[in-house]
């Protein structure tokens, strides 16, 4: 299993180009399932998770063009409705081509999903959405078997559901829903973040027909038929902040391409108080720090509030700056698992309930440690950018679903890291 030896100590310089975002990427692809002629992609990373989406797209009867980061996909002869419990293990996402299969097709067998273990993300507001619009649905066999042959036109019917809680997936997953289905469906208390509306502008393009993206009210007046497209992912606007904080923990000066800034407010905002500077362009970001960073708290909150997938990078930034700083994850009840290992590093933090506190430190040393999730891997590659002497990273697969070339990306900036067996 390949591991990360990180030799710290280098200040970062240079330029780097900001990958397709991940999470638009997953429910673009599975956009495809709704079309009848062949959906075009580009900017889509070369990351793990996507090759699982592409896979499982491909077992259902999607005929795949991949092309460095293009792909087209036509779903003009699907055979199979079903995600097994061996596609979805490793990948939450994989629930979001239920939505697709069913709006289109009638029937769905989706197995319950797996994914990171930072905490509980149920399913049931997707399956109570479209149930909403009509669906049967019953749970067996740890399997969501979905359909709407009893359906007027075997259609799922247009319908208002508010959710309880604001689910990116579950926002996702209704909207494709709803875009072929009979009437208009109002989403109240929906997500808001830019991953959800690159989704609409990709489903809009398809002829689809949705308004209010982008707030927490979503209106999509369903249609007969949706047809392919082309379109360009937007930029992944977490490592885009992940490299942004790794050039302000090392002293350095990176300016990143490919990336728009108002996606990045909060995250600017922090840096920003931290005591880097950050200079936006029309889609370049540049980030300068010079001496000792300033703790800042944090406190995680859906958009466009700060960001829990950023909350693990700026724990580690916090480790090494100057002062006290609080860290609260409002988003997931078990996103604390990176804290153990930057202690193995050498961090001074507690933890209350689902805040941290985090007293910066001189300096932090080398050692062995274990990613335990997509963005506490990040997070383990930061500190070990600042310890002195080398961090070896186990487990780094977490990392290869969510950052694309991230060691050549790094060594380009002029860091010490090695993939190593």
């Amino acid at each position: 299993m390949d591991k990360l030896l990180i030799k710290g100590g280098n200040r970062l310089h240079g330029e780097i180009t900001i990958s397709g975002a991940k999470n638009a990427a997953l429910p673009i692809l599975c956009a495809s399932l709704l079309a009848e002629t062949p959906l075009n992609l580009s900017s889509v990373a070369a990351l793990k998770d996507i090759d699982t989406t592409i896979k499982l797209l491909g077992m259902m009867g999607v005929k795949i063009d991949r092309n460095a980061d293009k792909v087209s996909l036509d779903a003009s002869e699907v055979a199979s409705f079903e995600a097994t419990y061996e596609m979805v293990k490793t990948m939450r996402a994989s629930i979001l081509v239920l939505g697709p299969l069913l709006a289109r097709f009638g029937n769905a067998r989706v197995s319950l999903p797996g994914g990171c273990a930072i905490g509980s993300r149920p399913v049931d507001l997707h399956i109570k959405g479209l149930q909403a619009m009509g669906a049967a649905i019953h749970i067996a066999h740890g399997y969501i078997q979905a359909s709407t042959l009893h359906l007027p036109n075997r259609r799922l019917q247009g319908a208002r559901y508010y959710m309880d809680m604001v689910t990116v997936t579950g926002t996702e997953n209704l909207m494709m829903a709803a875009s072929l289905a009979q009437g208009t469906t109002v989403l109240e208390n929906a997500a808001k973040e830019p991953e959800v509306v690159d989704l609409a502008n990709c489903l809009i393009k398809m002829g689809a027909k949705i308004s209010g993206a982008g707030t927490d009210v979503i209106t999509i007046e369903g249609v007969e038929r949706l047809r392919g497209a082309d379109h360009n992912i937007v930029c992944d606007r977490i490592e885009a902040g992940t490299y942004m904080v790794a050039a302000a923990m090392t002293g350095g000066e990176v300016k990143l391409l490919n990336v728009q800034a108002h996606l990045l407010d909060a995250v600017i905002e922090k840096l920003r108080e931290a005591g880097a500077i950050v200079t936006v362009g029309t889609d370049s970001i540049t980030v300068k720090a010079e001496g000792k960073l300033k703790a800042v708290n944090i406190r995680t909150a859906p958009h466009p509030a700060f960001p829990t997938d950023m909350q693990a990078q700026f724990m580690a930034l916090n480790t090494v700056a100057s002062g006290v700083a609080k860290v609260t994850e409002t988003i997931f009840e078990n996103r604390f698992m990176h804290v153990q290992e930057m202690q193995r590093l050498g961090a001074d933090i507690g933890i209350d309930g689902n805040t941290a506190l985090v007293k910066g430190v001189e300096f932090l040393d080398g050692a062995t440690v274990m990613a335990t999730d997509l963005r506490a891997s990040a997070s383990l590659v930061l500190a070990g950018l600042v310890a002195r002497g080398e961090t070896l990273i186990e487990r780094i697969y977490h990392l290869d679903r969510g950052y694309e070339h991230l060691e050549a990306k790094l060594n380009a900036l002029g860091a010490n890291v090695q993939r190593v067996s």
